[in-house]
């Protein structure tokens, strides 16, 4: 929640804030008045409590004034995240119900002495960058070994520390960090406190660049590019988020535009301004002569970037020439893992529907789904409302393994590979819908999740004769894959048929028909049970099974629809019980997701024995 929208909140109970954080004031007319900040009796301070400048204050003695949020920071002498904490709190706003599968450990950097900075170092930094020495202390720059060295603080704790020669080798400068530091942003020690606006830079420099023009600025740890590049950005996601504009005034490179898109779409692009500077970057331009002046012009002239959904027709025309001439570009997405029909993707920007009768294994298909994505790159959130993370994870577990007890060692292999790759909607039962899409935002924004999958639609806190809520439901889905884009799996259970040997398709889904007709892809799970129960009951009668029963497939997944694809039809599987896998007719061996010697298997279960 960015500061302006959480001081919307607050000014909605401008008497109830004011009494609260200053109990000893009194109304007078259309103000609250008190003496001061800290609480004493007077007139000094006034609050505004009627709908003109309703929040506002200001303390007419030391000429102190802002907001209700800016009050509570300077009553409580709290700096602006915690001051946000402690009024969301108040206010009963409830962070997100989304856990980790595992959290990441990183190292601080221990027993390091920072030298103010001297020689070289300093020279370089004052007369060739032309920082001046308040910017530097400010920043707590220093040196060693004829190293800039640049200290990454974050309330007060040291979280990473970069070396840096002044000379260049190869076209390189030398740089050397802390090992298994935890990303975070350089330049919080020198932010100015309450700050609401706040530029990112490619390197440390231009921050202090910026700074030293009265522009609050950070640095990107890891320069522009993308991918893990801005891995920075799930770790600083909170402490930004209070922010309500973010100037992105990076290098005028491709790196820098590629590391645009990837935190504008993270971070948002309705507080994401770009800045065009002349130069490559901000101390190039302080080296070519600019001013304050002349960097406040272009930061005036900060825009936000279109949404990827407003194009110009001419975008399009190698597209509509591919479908003239029928020569189509590989899909954008990811092959099914069964079948090995390359007719089958799953690709940015759908929503896959999928149902089956209770028992069939549709939950068990998207689990081993989840674990091809993360093969395949992508990051994954699993809203499991019918299962306890417990169980859910048990279950993916054996499916990643390939077997039906692996040892404790080889768990833990499963949880490090899964690592952040694989998060979790850790709430049981029926839930809110504006709390689902509200959870897969942020894990979209922070994280950077690329697949979601809802399991079930029924526990989604929807009235089920209500055709209305679910296809607004479902409308939501259907705005959230296209704004981002991601892959959505939804899970929606068939009405009852007279037994489970019929297969049910897409109009036996329950509940109203535009959810299938809103749907890109609809999948029908379904599992032989006749097959099953025939070979039970030729266990029990001490008889061999009847062959035409047997030999037909364990499985089947049927693709009812493909809106962007040709293939539509029936891809018989084979089951493997121990493993929870489908696997293609012609693979009777599970796979392995994580590969765990056989020697260490062995090992460890001798150990737990």
């Amino acid at each position: 929640m960015k500061a302006s929208e959480l001081s919307e909140h607050l000014q909605r109970h401008t008497e109830q804030v004011a009494q609260y954080l200053l109990p000893h004031g009194k109304r007078e007319g259309k103000y609250w008045c008190v003496g001061s900040i800290q609480g004493e009796a007077g007139n000094s301070l006034k609050i505004t409590l009627t709908k003109s400048n309703k929040g506002l204050w200001a303390d007419f003695a030391t000429n102190e004034r802002g907001d209700l949020l800016d009050l509570w920071s300077a009553v409580k002498q709290l700096s602006l995240p915690n001051a946000m904490k402690d009024a969301m709190n108040w206010l009963g706003i409830k962070p997100t119900g989304m856990k980790a599968v595992q959290p990441m450990n990183f190292s601080r950097p221990k027993d390091v002495t920072l030298n103010p900075v001297t020689g070289a170092p300093q020279r370089y930094l004052t007369e060739h960058r032309r920082l001046t020495p308040e910017t530097l202390k400010a920043f707590q720059v220093g040196e060693k070994k004829g190293l800039m060295v640049f200290p990454y603080w974050r309330d007060k704790v040291l979280v990473n520390i970069k070396h840096m020669s002044t000379e260049r080798m190869d076209g390189k400068r030398r740089i050397r960090t802390w090992p298994n530091a935890e990303p975070c942003l350089f330049g919080w020690q020198a932010l100015p406190k309450g700050s609401r606006e706040v530029t990112l830079t490619e390197g440390e420099i231009d921050a202090m660049t910026l700074w030293q023009q009265g522009i609050p600025a950070l640095s990107l740890p890891f320069g522009g590019g993308s991918g893990k590049k801005q891995a920075w950005i799930e770790h600083e996601y909170e402490r930004l988020s209070h922010f309500d504009t973010i100037y992105l005034c990076l290098d005028n490179d491709e790196p820098g535009k590629q590391a645009l898109i990837t935190i504008i779409d993270r971070l948002g692009r309705h507080r994401c301004h770009v800045v065009n500077l002349p130069h490559k970057d901000a101390n190039d331009c302080l080296q070519a002569g600019f001013t304050s002046e002349d960097f406040k012009q272009h930061f005036n002239k900060a825009k936000t970037i279109d949404p990827s959904q407003l194009k110009a027709s001419g975008c399009f025309a190698r597209g509509v020439h591919n479908l003239v001439q029928n020569e189509f570009d590989e899909p954008d997405g990811i092959p099914s893992p069964w079948g090995q029909n390359k007719a089958l993707y799953f690709r940015n920007s759908e929503l896959s529907l999928w149902t089956g009768i209770n028992g069939h294994g549709k939950s068990q298909m998207l689990g081993q789904l989840a674990l091809h994505c993360i093969r395949q790159g992508q990051r994954v959130c699993i809203a499991s409302l019918e299962l306890p993370p417990e169980r859910l994870l048990h279950r993916i577990v054996r499916q990643a393994s390939g077997l039906r007890s692996p040892s404790k060692g080889y768990i833990d292999a499963i949880f490090e590979w899964m690592g952040q790759e694989l998060w979790l909607f850790d709430v049981t039962g029926k839930t809110k819908t504006q709390l689902i899409m509200d959870v897969f935002e942020y894990a979209r924004r922070r994280y950077g999740i690329q697949v979601f999958i809802i399991d079930s639609l029924m526990k989604c806190g929807l009235n089920e004769e209500s055709f209305q809520e679910q296809k607004d439901f479902v409308e939501q889905l259907c705005d959230f894959k296209n704004q981002f884009p991601v892959h959505i799996h939804l899970v929606a259970h068939p009405r009852k048929g007279a037994d489970e040997y019929k297969m049910p398709n897409k109009f036996d889904v329950k509940g109203t028909g535009t959810i299938t007709d809103l749907a890109d892809n609809c999948f029908t799970v379904w599992r032989n049970k006749l097959k099953e129960h025939e070979i039970c009951r030729a266990e029990i009668e001490h008889r061999p099974p009847k062959p035409d029963i047997v030999n037909r497939a364990d499985a089947l997944l049927s693709c009812d629809k493909q809106r962007y694809g040709e293939w539509e039809g029936e891809i018989p599987l084979n089951f493997n019980k121990d493993a929870f896998q489908f696997l293609p007719l012609n693979q009777k061996r599970p796979m392995r997701f994580v590969e765990y010697s056989s020697t260490n298997q062995e090992r460890d279960t001798h150990e737990n024995q």
